[in-house]
């Protein structure tokens, strides 16, 4: 399985290189404040991790990895990296960003706890329009938008935290959070 895991982040290593610096967090962010209901969520979340480029590929299996920062009340205290595999009818590759809103600090500490997976049950709100749109897993709370400064989203807490991506290009037929492991350390801890 390893082995598999290494194959299938090659491609998403390329594609994520160099993604993850200080004015793409900045430029990200103001994506999300801008695209309809993940702008609200800055409001009234506890804290949220936001992923500038997550890089997903895949060939039958396929994975996904990026590096992103956690923010408390607006204050960055943390970098995170997602990274996931996955098996079955899957083609293509694709980058988006992600963020991801916490509830309370119950629901950061759950993701901060080195052990953090999101289950099959997750969803995510996609923040553009096309092929790309029909991402939530379960079906429940997903949008549409022209574009992704004018988006129109809804989405919801479960389990006290909400996901929306915003699609940077690329087709792909699968678009899953379910799997989605996260590492954390504390800002000044490498």
């Amino acid at each position: 399985m390893k082995q598999l895991m290494r194959l299938a982040l090659i491609p998403l290593l390329i594609v994520s290189m160099g993604a993850a610096h200080a004015g793409s967090f900045t430029s990200t962010i103001a994506i999300f404040k801008n695209a309809g209901a993940s702008g609200t969520f800055f409001g009234n979340s506890y804290a949220y991790a936001v992923f500038p480029t997550v890089g997903a590929g895949a060939l039958g299996v396929g994975g996904a990895y990026g590096k992103g920062r956690v923010y408390v009340h607006g204050v960055y205290t943390g970098d995170a990296t997602i990274g996931q595999v996955s098996v079955g009818f899957q083609a293509g590759g694709k980058a988006y960003s992600q963020i991801i809103f916490f509830e309370d600090k119950r629901a950061l500490d759950e993701f901060e706890s080195g052990n953090f997976e999101f289950g099959a049950d997750a969803s995510v709100v996609a923040v553009t329009a096309g092929a790309n749109a029909g991402a939530a897993t379960n079906g429940a709370n997903s949008g549409v938008s022209a574009g992704q400064n004018d988006a129109t989203t809804h989405g919801i807490y479960q389990k006290g935290m909400a996901v929306f991506t915003v699609a940077k290009g690329g087709l792909m037929f699968s678009a899953s959070i379910a799997g989605q492991k996260f590492s954390y350390s504390p800002r000044g801890a490498h």
